[in-house]
């Protein structure tokens, strides 16, 4: 998998996650097998380019290559700024957001608002493409609704302004996450346009992820929600695409020691306060169905520090580690079985 002169190490890629993938989680999802990680969104909004939020989202200390960073915005010079304000501060891949289905987004004709006016979206990308000198990729979904599907035409408008890769979400954007996503427009887009097409949509498992390169063809398959607690799913799937085989579910201790390590790069990416609260969510990804992990997640939302947090986890897993549990998986869903 290639975009521009960047060669990933395989074709598997973090899909953009608002309040998600930041810097912590990119590298841990990257470290655990994923080839590429795309930032959540950043706003085109120069206004806001002095705020905290947006100057750690600009940062990409350490971070492994290829940095992809992905903005949003409605207006074709301010998306242009946004991507050279990225470009110069570190971002090897700019990436144009027109697949998050959010009302805040859509209500100001961002996101996948700008399905809806063609002329639009090819004036955003021929502005961005033209204003900086690193590859620029689109995400998008299928549509605005069931009845107005138009991601071939929009492939053809990004191809032609010069985009370097496509991806597409395999729902529009009145079906938000609802229902299962469908691949067949995925491949009719891969067999018209030649730039390399990304696979996005519930893609929970290796299994899965085989599946779908193998009916639409795409050149690589996105991966988003269900990372989530489950960074290791990259090495799965990388495993089972290059062997047929399954690698060995990991056990308690591995992933205590991967919470552990995730949980200290969020407080000092963060600082305690913020560190803390973004930290609830992911030690519940993680702790989701281990035994005993219920009464842990209503106490872990009541700590306040990141000594008591880390503690709590300690404790949590090393009564798990006593009891010789391990992590399995059936149906997708994790559990911790005797």
């Amino acid at each position: 998998m290639q975009i521009g002169t960047h060669k990933l190490k395989n074709n598997l890629i973090v899909a953009p996650m608002a309040g998600v993938t930041d810097r912590p989680f990119r590298q841990l999802c990257k470290s655990m097998g994923a080839g590429m990680a795309v930032s959540e969104m950043v706003t085109c909004n120069s206004l806001l380019y002095g705020s905290k939020k947006t100057q750690r989202r600009a940062n990409h200390d350490g971070e492994v290559s290829p940095i992809s960073v992905q903005i949003a915005g409605a207006d074709p010079d301010m998306l242009a700024t946004a991507a050279q304000y990225n470009r110069d501060r570190g971002a090897q891949i700019i990436d144009i957001n027109m697949g998050c289905p959010a009302k805040k987004i859509c209500n100001v004709m961002a996101g996948s608002a700008l399905l809806q006016d063609e002329k639009l979206v090819g004036r955003i990308l021929d502005s961005v493409v033209n204003a900086v000198d690193i590859p620029v990729t689109l995400k998008i979904r299928t549509g605005w609704d069931k009845q107005n599907k138009n991601a071939l035409a929009i492939a053809k408008i990004a191809e032609s302004a010069g985009v370097q890769a496509l991806a597409i979400h395999g729902r529009t954007r009145a079906c938000a996450y609802r229902g299962e996503a469908e691949y067949e427009t995925i491949a009719a887009v891969k067999d018209t346009v030649k730039i390399p097409v990304i696979a996005n949509g519930d893609i929970t498992s290796p299994e899965k992820a085989k599946h779908i390169l193998k009916i639409t063809k795409a050149d690589a398959i996105m991966v988003g929600r269900a990372a989530q607690g489950r960074p290791w799913i990259f090495r799965e799937i990388s495993h089972y695409l290059s062997t047929g085989k399954h690698l060995p579910a990991p056990e308690v201790t591995e992933i205590h020691r991967v919470l552990i390590a995730h949980l200290h790069d969020l407080y000092n990416f963060y600082g305690e306060y913020s560190g803390v609260r973004i930290a609830r969510k992911h030690i519940s990804w993680y702790t989701k169905g281990l035994a005993g992990s219920a009464g842990f997640r209503q106490t872990m939302n009541q700590l306040k520090t990141c000594e008591q947090q880390i503690s709590e986890t300690n404790r949590l897993f090393t009564n798990l580690a006593d009891h010789d549990q391990r992590l399995i998986y059936c149906k997708n869903k994790e559990v911790a079985v005797e």
